[in-house]
């Protein structure tokens, strides 16, 4: 079973995902395109997937966190937030 592709704004984190990036950042500009592009393919992910069972982390979820870490070249989900921190992506 496919699970949904919600933002969760803080669940994990005391500051807000959004608040992380500045707006005229270039990684606003790149998730607009990857989300786009991730829609455009929705019926093939779904076609993938029964319809019963436990809800599975959403296949976009986990091409966008891919994607972020190629970009910054880190090995971990834990590197890429503390890369983020040091480049200044935060306010």
């Amino acid at each position: 079973m496919r699970g949904t592709d919600e933002t969760s704004g803080s669940l994990f984190s005391y500051i807000d995902l959004e608040e992380r990036i500045p707006e005229r950042h270039p990684l606003r500009k790149i998730r607009q395109v990857v989300n786009d592009a991730l829609t455009s393919l929705d019926a093939e992910f779904e076609a993938l997937y029964t319809d019963f069972g436990r809800p599975s982390i959403p296949p976009e979820r986990l091409i966008r966190a891919s994607l972020l870490q190629i970009l910054f070249s880190v090995r971990s989900e834990r590197q890429l937030m503390e890369q983020m921190d040091f480049c200044g992506c935060r306010p």
